[in-house]
Order: structure tokens, then sequence, then C-alpha cells
């Protein structure tokens, strides 16, 4: 697949439904239009009923769609906890949030009575578009689990092997990031990511390719791999880049959409089901995107 335009072609023919956690935000419900335009899942809408219909009027949003329910709620934190409670109690399918900071969203779905937990840690999977490249590039974590060590990040590994299975990758590459394509004892991340390599050699990662450690350029570059005298199915052909800290992939992550003029889907994964957790700065594309990428894997994750 080479763009994120064709994300719909992935999704399940069976409608699902996307749970909206407070739902009165301008650039969520433009999302929301856009994804009843194209038929590709039904609405659950939480939050303040008279503040969804007066940003859905602003953006022509018909909410007496008969794919939209709106449900009312009279705060943030009863928005919020609805709107879980619908995925974890299977009327809905995919969470999404809404006008509500990230850290009380995923307060309630860390609940240990409603919430999406898995025993899984979750992680951010990041889906790109970059111009000229040949095909779509998954970039993970870069933005919630921000140092892990080698269990954690076999886990982050597994997470994004399941998003990418839904977009129809049965076998994702997966370059483990390092600042050097050699190990260094002093370099942790080198260290990780030869460990990983091995692990996945000997079958306790699976459903993918793994080679580590990988510099950036001979991950992307086959030329710069081949310059390096690296023989690898991975470098310079990888499906997803897994980064060693929060630092780096935060960095990569705005770098590609800042500097390379990339589009972006991103989901989080690991827990029951996934949650589109767009930034603020995110645009009503990036979150359609978004929820696409999040109905693609509604079967895999």
């Amino acid at each position: 697949m080479k763009n994120l335009d064709d994300l719909h072609l992935n999704i399940p023919t069976e409608r699902k439904t996307v749970s909206v956690a407070n739902a009165n935000d301008k650039e969520v419900l433009v999302a929301v239009r856009e994804a009843l335009r194209k038929n590709l899942c039904s609405f659950l809408l939480f939050g303040e009923k008279e503040k969804i219909k007066q940003v859905a009027e602003e953006v022509m949003l018909n909410v007496t769609d008969p794919h939209i329910t709106v449900r009312h709620a009279t705060t943030q934190e009863e928005a919020v906890t609805s709107a879980v409670k619908a995925v974890s109690e299977n009327e809905a399918d995919v969470l999404m949030k809404g006008n509500v900071a990230t850290n009380i969203l995923l307060k309630a779905v860390l609940h240990k009575e409603y919430g999406l937990r898995t025993g899984s840690i979750l992680s951010h999977v990041a889906l790109f578009e970059i111009p000229g490249r040949d095909r779509l590039m998954f970039l993970t974590d870069p933005a919630m689990n921000i140092a892990p060590n080698l269990k954690e990040k076999a886990t982050i590994i597994n997470n994004a092997v399941k998003v990418a299975k839904g977009i129809g990758i049965t076998l994702p590459k997966v370059a483990a990031l390092a600042p050097v394509e050699t190990v260094n004892e002093a370099m942790q991340s080198s260290v990780d990511a030869a460990l990983l390599t091995q692990m996945q050699k000997r079958g306790q990662i699976k459903d993918c390719i793994i080679d580590g450690p990988l510099a950036f350029d001979n991950a992307v570059s086959l030329e710069a791999a081949k310059h390096k005298g690296i023989q690898s199915e991975v470098a310079g052909n990888p499906d997803i880049l897994l980064v060693p800290t929060i630092d780096v992939g935060n960095a990569l992550y705005k770098s590609f959409i800042y500097f390379a003029n990339a589009k972006v889907a991103a989901i989080v994964s690991g827990a029951k089901a996934p949650i589109v957790l767009p930034s603020r700065a995110d645009r009503a594309e990036s979150k359609l995107y978004s929820l696409s990428l999040a109905l693609a894997t509604t079967t895999t994750i």
C-alpha cells in the first residue's frame, strides 16, 4: 500500500461503531462527517448534547443521520467514562478521543473495573505516507512509552505487528534502531536491538522479521546499507521502525511531518480495542486517516 487514502480498503465489511469521548471538537466532527460520507462506520457521540449539536452545525454534520447516536453527558468525566464503557461492553469497536485531555482518557482506559486493559502495555503506532517513498511505513513508539526495556520493546513490536496485519502486511519487516549498526555495550539501544533480532529468530517474537541494530540511514536507505556492507532482509526496506526511546520517536514523528510533508495515521495498540488518540494539533485529515487505521485493525488487535 502506497497511500493512506487506501486504508479504507482494509476496513471490514461488517459495519463497526466508533465511540467518541466528549465529541464537541470541531476537527473530530469534521472527521466524523467525512467518515459517514465514505460510509466507513457508525458513531456514538458522548458529551453535552447541545454543545455537540452546536459544533456539528458549524461543520455541517447532520446529527440526525441514522448512523449517529448522540448520548448526553453532563461532565467531561462522565462522557469519557461512558465512551470507554461502550467499548468495554462491546457496544462499540473503536474508542476515539474528542475534546478531552489524553491523560483523562487514558485513566479511564486503564480503569480496573470498566477499562480496556489486556495485561499488555499500550503503545503508540504511527503510519506515515512520506513523499518519495514507494510504501507506507510504521513508527513505534513515538508518544507513550518513555524508555522501554527489552521486554516492553518486544511487546511494542507485537502491538505494531498486529496493526500492520490489519492493513494486509502479513510478515512485516522491523528495523530496530540504534545510533550505530554494530553492538556497543555502552549503547543499550544497540544491545536491545541485537537481542530482539535473536529473539525473533528463535521464535520468541513471532509473525515478523526483525533486524538490528540499524542506524536510521541503513534502516531506510538500501544504498546506505550496501555502502556499509550490511546484508539484511530489512535494511532499506522496513515496514516498521522501532525506536529505542520516546525522544527519538517524537523527533522522527515531527520531522516526517514538518520536514518531509508526510501524512500520518496513528492509533494506540495493546488495549481490548483500537484507540484513536489524536493530538490537538492534528488536522481533520489525519484524524480521518487514524480512524480508518483503527477500523482496519479491529479484527487483529
